[in-house]
């Protein structure tokens, strides 16, 4: 789930002091300031499509131009509240009945301000009645609208449980079995009843490694049913820390749109006393008499109880307890790793940006982590060096097993010449074999793809990936060099695009000439060759030269060689601002040759 504090932006510094007081009263981040429209606007696109909550003092009419092309499902959209710079108003433009009008109104109270709500819901009956307060659910939210018409047009309404929170309706409903205090039923004239659950259940599980999820949804949905017990009424799926990972376990979770979290063996044990089925062929296996019943008592509190002993099937357990003070669980860690591309924001997909906005903790390169700019201002992060991947990518594995959201940075993609292989490599060896825990193993690991640097600098220049190409590094350090050497070879005689990384260092300065000299034997002395350095960033440069004319001296470690095949081709434009000092280096695919062939055939 994405962060739910909201974030705030200013512009001015005005609105930049009154951000300050309403930081401290909401307890939310505040990102930036400062005049910069640009600046600004990208910050409130990148946290809107984190799903953060956004509130922004400035001009309504600046975030509706930067959100507007961002808008596409109602339902999903996080709150955006637009406040004045003097705090006097606060005005829920997205997401009123998802938090923004409730959101206005704390702003208001905070400022002693106005929270100008324009839904008909709050303006009228004082409250929205498809947004529930926390702990409650609402069985079909859909169904609201026509309620809320109902009651605005007068049809008579009745309300049976206690529901302080409708208690704006007054006089528009007629009051009968408030006693009822775990389903709240709201049936007018017209419209399909609203159903509300209070969220008190745990439903703790077990299940055999594998479970099928099919089986495991019916025997929890089945045992709901034999319970008189709603689905909307569960409020956590919980288990055995040793099910972290297993499918059957989130996919129930998400079926029942409630968080799962998990508790060590050694706490589920505690719980044995008030077992109704302990069973020491459990405790055997995984050293508690119980994980059904335990986790769920243990989630319900030492004043919960069973509702629902134990049921199984061949491969899954289930027990339903109340909830009453309980303990909240571990959840699954996850790990990101991410590509943030080469350096500008704008070549970050949202994806990661959203990721980024979720975590707990960020780890790398400290230069990575800086390029995130605004998106990792008040994050926790921890910084490694250049040559400190192994410790950088063990330390992120093991936060995650313990339950943070962790995000890897990686520059341009993760998984090309970056730290998603060494991730799955320390997954892959044995723990006693500089591996990781067993916890750090149970972990979510997302990959999420970047643009690599191959791509923003044959896009910059033109095409030059536009047919058959290979990537190779020419750092030793890690790759014996005759295996370089080897498959510089296989590259130049296969007459590939070759995209070098890692092509220099101070005391590497010997491969990239050799590498030259091998091309020469294969193609010719002007094939184009681009050179890219610090892509995406203020100090971006292109250089472009043939085999003939490049030098080491010129090439760094921020510079990617890409070395064209003997069918790449250079055009002269006009425009000196395009391409690599108004050239532009493509490497076509074939198709003259086909329109060729067709005009040979007619």
């Amino acid at each position: 789930m994405p962060d739910q504090s909201p974030v705030i932006l200013s512009m001015t510094q005005s609105g930049a002091d009154t951000a300050a007081r309403l930081a401290g009263m909401l307890d939310a981040q505040h990102l930036t300031r400062g005049t910069d429209y640009q600046n600004v606007t990208e910050a409130l696109t990148t946290q809107f499509l984190a799903g953060r909550p956004v509130v922004a003092l400035c001009a309504a009419g600046i975030i509706i131009r930067a959100l507007a092309p961002h808008l596409t499902d109602k339902w999903s959209e996080p709150p955006v509240v637009a406040v004045a710079e003097d705090g006097s108003s606060a005005i829920p433009l997205l997401g009123g009945h998802h938090g923004a009008n409730d959101l206005a109104r704390r702003i208001a109270e905070s400022l002693e301000g106005h929270a100008a709500l324009t839904t008909a819901g709050d303006v009228t009956l004082g409250v929205a009645l498809d947004t529930p307060p926390l702990g409650w659910r609402l069985d079909n939210p859909l169904d609201a609208k026509a309620a809320t018409a109902g009651l605005l047009a007068g049809h008579a309404a009745s309300l049976s449980g206690t529901a302080p929170w409708l208690a704006g309706l007054g006089n528009r409903v007629s009051l009968s079995d408030a006693g009822n205090r775990d389903t709240v039923v709201l049936s007018v004239d017209g419209a399909k009843p609203l159903v509300y659950r209070h969220q008190s259940l745990a439903v703790g599980v077990g299940c055999a490694r594998g479970c099928d999820p099919d089986e495991l949804i019916a025997l929890v949905g089945r045992s709901l049913a034999d319970a008189g017990l709603a689905e909307g009424a569960v409020d956590q799926v919980v288990s055995l820390d040793l099910k972290a990972d297993e499918a059957a376990v989130h996919a129930l979770a998400r079926h029942l749109d409630v968080p799962a979290r998990f508790f060590p063996a050694e706490r589920l044990e505690q719980e044995s006393p008030r077992l109704a089925n302990p069973s020491k062929t459990v405790f055997a296996e995984v050293g508690c008499h119980g994980v059904a019943e335990g986790a769920a008592l243990a989630a319900a509190g030492p004043n919960g109880a069973l509702l629902h002993p134990k049921t199984k099937t061949a491969n899954a357990t289930c027990a339903i307890a109340r909830i009453e003070i309980g303990e909240e669980g571990q959840p699954r860690g996850r790990l990101a790793v991410v590509g943030i591309g080469p350096g500008q924001s704008a070549w970050r997909t949202p994806e990661v940006t959203r990721l980024v906005a979720e975590a707990d903790e960020l780890v790398g390169y400290g230069l990575y982590i800086d390029l995130l700019g605004l998106l990792a201002k008040g994050k926790p992060r921890k910084d490694f060096p250049l040559g400190g991947e192994e410790d950088r990518c063990r330390y992120a594995l093991e936060r995650a097993g313990e339950g943070k959201r962790v995000v890897l940075i990686c520059s341009g993609d993760g998984g090309i010449y970056a730290m998603g292989a060494l991730v799955m490599e320390l997954l892959d060896r044995p723990e006693d074999d500089h591996g990781v825990t067993a916890a750090a193993r149970r972990v979510e690991v997302v990959h999420a793809p970047g643009v690599s640097a191959l791509q923003a600098a044959s896009a910059r220049a033109g095409a030059m990936l536009g047919h058959d190409f290979c990537a190779i590094s020419l750092s030793d350090l890690l790759t014996p060099r005759d295996a370089i050497t080897k498959r510089v070879k296989a590259a130049a005689e296969g007459d590939f695009v070759i995209a070098f990384y890692n092509p220099v260092s101070r005391r590497r300065r010997t491969l990239l000439a050799e590498s030259r000299e091998m091309l020469l034997n294969h193609r010719p002395a002007d094939t184009p060759v681009l050179l890219a350095s610090n892509l995406g960033r203020p100090e971006e440069t292109l250089t472009l030269r043939t085999l003939e004319t490049l030098t080491v001296d010129e090439v760094d470690m921020l510079t990617i060689v890409m070395v064209g095949s003997a069918a790449s081709r250079v055009i002269q434009s006009g425009d000196h601002s395009a391409g690599a000092g108004g050239a532009w280096v493509y490497t076509p695919r074939g198709y003259a040759k086909k329109h060729e062939a067709q005009e040979a055939a007619e």
